[in-house]
């Protein structure tokens, strides 16, 4: 499978509309250099074309095609009204930037 969905995120899933996406997001060091990092967020992306998307138990994922068949998973952190999505498995890449 493509990415691994936990029952406690997909249950919070369910409840912001059914659908979320995996994407890099860069960021920058102090320094200079940047790295993109996997972030995931309960939305449909501005481009959803520019994704592959997947059908996981009721819940529609838009996954960055590079992170596509690495072994990730999608889980939600937090406490009452302050849950938030978070992916892991994926580690920083270099930013082609």
């Amino acid at each position: 499978m493509a990415i691994e969905v936990s029952d406690r995120a997909r249950e919070w899933l369910r409840k912001k509309g059914g659908v979320a996406t995996v994407r890099l997001s860069p960021r920058h060091g102090c320094c200079g250099g940047s790295a993109d990092i996997a972030v995931a967020e309960a939305r449909t992306p501005d481009e959803p074309g520019r994704y592959t998307r997947l059908e996981v138990e009721g819940v529609t994922l838009h996954i960055d095609p590079t992170l596509v068949d690495q072994g990730l998973r999608l889980d939600v952190e937090g406490f009452l009204g302050l849950r938030r999505l978070f992916v892991e498995g994926a580690s920083p890449t270099r930013s082609k930037e």
